[in-house]
């Protein structure tokens, strides 16, 4: 990453770029990475940053004359289980989505490619033939050759004593040789950019564990190079290496590492086999390759890597200092996404943002209490184990659990409520727990009380917990001028208004969506995602001019919210002596008291039922709660409300919104106020001029027992024409609805004829509409 980061910094016209290196290049982990490029993520700017990195490495050595070590022989993914292939199947369609090249194979065709393969368990596979690995050492010869020819310079031997700021803004770094002076610092330091960036007051969890591969002599029926083997059943990638085998795993539960106890000359070190860990990988291996028994070990390799909670990368500025950015955490696929990720970063440090959206390695994702050791030592082994696991829906961490409770956590306790973890909250997903549901592709075992709980609010009261929702109290003088200037929907509306708008970029795109109350001439408050708190408060401290009077302040653990929604809120709220709520027009608010405390109730609704948010103090929920329970209100979970906002077409940031998605792709339009001056007004119209390329629409399904997730294909014919964004089962309309992005010039075409949702390559039918699915 530091390598590659230099190099596109270089080549992008930064001409004092320095690279600062402890030891030697390579040293910690990059030196032993098996180095697989594998294309596919989960998203297609993920994807685009490995095919970026692919091309990089195939070009290196023309560029500069030093080789890459660049082998494309593909890779071969197999499946033993049924729920695998289904696993396998979505995401060969992922790759027909994103343009990739990846085709379904027999077993016996499996074994054509693999010859050494046991393939009595194999029902098929896929291979991607655009896959392949590199030379660790040799491409980071070669990045550094070229950056070197475009001025940038490289000081080994040279450790980081401290980064310097003034007024929360990097202006230099402190090293073994003496002080840099610069206006911006890139961590790329591996295992330690935990407590790299903290010398600049950041936090970036990142924490390593051992990761093994088995090294063997050359073996009979190993001719050349052959594709990357994958068995993620069995934990296993295997590769030929020098005319023996390499055998790689991600066992089910790693085990961490004390970066301290490395010591500071770690570098080109490993760490002790290990043999009685390794055991139950090695007996898979001897099941997938039985030359195993007779083949000669070379080495067991134990070596460190890094992971961060969530198991995606961080890339980007970090919220706590200006200019401290963060390319780390790469949770095993450095190699693969580093030539993609390392420009990424550049492009942030050049121009101010990624090249396009990649909010899943915003390091702004993760609150303080994942940066903790207690906390990250018991998550990191769980996401190395996680790596190569199923991605079923409804697949959570059972590790760095209860780091954040709502005020309503004990409530929703004895309610037997089945919990994820949501930017260290936990939240419930619906409830009635009696057992750990097992996870399946198929209507999970919770699909019969997530449709009471939305009947409950459809038919009679429900409660929705929605505390988490990050809020950020707006004071001062300029409060109006400075949130006009900042949001795209006009702000400057009387107190006692509330206000749906998105704060938008210079290109038009969703920093965040958000409503806003105006409580006073000189006092908002936002209400923001969840997991948006921390970026969208640097955002906002970003945009404020030094001349504007207005402060910020993080009230979300202040202020609990409690969504009371459905046809009987308003007898309830009568019932609770709180009957001025009903006097309340759509988006305003007023002050009522349930239970003798008081609340701020926001006429408005996330899931198409009437009711109200209901505001008040976190010390206060427990009380109003009681209340409208012992009323006849019941809890309704957050599963409940994701099917009941996706019948709606609301939409979700990070699902169906983004900084590529303006809100014209959106259907957002109403909340634009063209009258007024705010930050994007330029580019969204000039998108509007232009036309837009892509359309959201609801997609019905005709076939009830389909269960679409999002993030598949949308097909017209056998042209794919979109992809789905959210999805799930639709109580109200009674068949399985998605939200999806499809391409503007076959919009009426979509809407026109039938269309079908790929669900791992299972055609299923359904009708597009630019309205609601449910429109009660």
């Amino acid at each position: 990453m530091g390598c590659s980061t230099l190099y596109h910094l270089a080549k992008q016209g930064v001409g004092d770029a320095v690279l600062i290196e402890r030891n030697k290049l390579t040293s910690g982990t990059t030196w032993h990475s098996a180095a697989q490029v594998r294309a596919l993520r989960s998203s297609r700017n993920l994807t685009e940053l490995i095919r970026y990195s692919i091309s990089l490495y195939s070009q290196l050595e023309e560029e500069t004359g030093q080789a890459t070590g660049w082998i494309n022989k593909g890779s071969l993914s197999i499946a033993t289980s049924d729920d695998r292939m289904i696993h396998t199947r979505r995401q060969e369609a992922l790759a027909h989505l994103f343009g990739l090249q990846a085709d379904w194979v027999s077993a016996g065709e499996a074994k054509e490619r693999w010859p050494l393969m046991n393939v009595d368990d194999v029902l098929g596979a896929v291979f991607s033939p655009e896959d392949g690995r590199v030379s660790p050492t040799d491409l980071c010869a070669a990045l550094v050759k070229g950056a070197r020819a475009c001025g940038a310079k490289i000081f080994e031997d040279t450790g980081v004593t401290g980064i310097l700021t003034k007024g929360g803004k990097v202006v230099g770094v402190e090293t073994t040789q003496g002080t840099v002076r610069c206006e911006a610092v890139a961590v790329c330091a591996g295992l330690w950019s935990r407590k790299t960036a903290g010398l600049a007051g950041a936090g970036a969890p990142v924490w390593p564990c051992e990761h093994y591969y088995l090294l063997t002599k050359p073996v009979d029926g190993i001719t050349g190079n052959m594709p990357t083997l994958s068995d993620h059943d069995s934990h296993l990638y295997i590769r030929d290496d020098s005319g023996g085998l390499l055998i790689g795993c991600f066992e089910p539960m790693g085990r961490a590492i004390d970066p301290e106890q490395l010591g500071e000359d770690f570098a080109f070190q490993l760490l002790p086999e290990d043999w009685d860990h390794f055991e139950p990988m090695m007996l898979n291996a001897l099941h997938r390759l039985p030359v195993l028994e007779t083949a000669e070990v070379k080495t067991l390799l134990n070596g460190p890597e890094s992971f961060t909670p969530d198991s995606s990368f961080m890339l980007g500025e970090a919220a706590e200092t200006r200019g401290l950015f963060l390319g780390c955490g790469m949770n095993s696929i450095g190699v693969a996404s580093g030539g993609g990720a390392g420009m990424a970063l550049a492009h942030c440090i050049v121009r101010g943002h990624t090249p396009t959206d990649l909010h899943e390695a915003d390091p702004k994702r993760f609150p303080d209490c994942y940066n903790s050791v207690e906390a990250l030592t018991q998550r990191a082994p769980e996401v190395l184990g996680k790596h190569y696991e199923i991605t079923y829906p409804g697949r959570h961490y059972s590790s760095a659990r209860n780091l954040r409770p709502t005020p309503l956590h004990a409530k929703w306790e004895a309610e037997n409520a089945h919990f994820t973890q949501v930017y260290g909250w936990e939240r419930p997903l619906y409830f009635g727990k009696t057992e750990e549901p097992a996870l399946t592709f198929a209507r999970p075992p919770w699909f019969g009380q997530v449709g009471r709980e939305v009947r409950q609010a459809h038919q009679a009261a429900a409660i929705f917990d929605q505390s988490t929702f990050g809020k950020i109290a707006v004071r001062g003088a300029d409060a109006e001028t400075f949130l006009n200037r900042v949001c795209a929907n006009n702000m400057a509306r009387a107190p006692g208004r509330a206000i749906y708008t998105g704060m938008l970029n210079d290109r038009g795109g969703f920093e965040s969506d958000l409503t806003a109350l105006r409580l006073s001439e000189e006092h908002y408050r936002l209400y923001v995602g969840s997991a948006s708190i921390r970026r969208d408060l640097a955002w906002l401290n970003r945009q404020l001019q030094e001349t504007e009077r207005v402060t910020f302040h993080d009230e979300t653990e202040e202020l609990a919210i409690i969504g009371l929604m459905g046809p009987r809120a308003a007898p309830i709220a009568v019932d609770l002596g709180a009957g001025d709520l009903l006097a309340l027009k759509f988006f305003t608010h007023g002050e009522v008291e349930i239970a003798g405390k008081p609340v701020r109730g926001t006429r408005l609704s996330y899931v198409g039922e009437a009711g109200w948010e209901l505001t008040c103090s976190a010390s206060d929920a427990a009380a109003i709660y009681d209340a409208l329970y012992a009323a006849g209100a019941r809890p309704s979970g957050t599963l409940a409300q994701t099917a009941m906002r996706i019948e709606k077409r609301f939409l979700s940031y990070g699902h169906d919104l983004d900084t590529d998605v303006t809100p014209l792709e959106a259907g957002l339009e109403f909340a634009v106020d063209w009258s007024k001056n705010f930050i994007g007004k330029s580019a969204v119209q000039k998108r509007k001029d232009d036309g837009i390329t892509n359309t959201i629409v609801s997609i019905l399904l005709d076939d009830a027992d389909g269960v679409p997730l999002g993030n598949e294909p949308v097909y017209l014919g056998k042209e794919i024409i979109g992809q789905t964004t959210s999805a799930a089962f639709g109580y109200r309309v009674g068949k399985p609805v998605a939200l999806a992005f499809v391409k503007s010039d076959r919009l009426s075409d979509a809407l026109d004829n039938p269309i079908h949702i790929d669900i791992a390559r299972t055609l299923f039918s359904g009708r597009a509409s630019l309205k609601p699915a449910y429109n009660g």
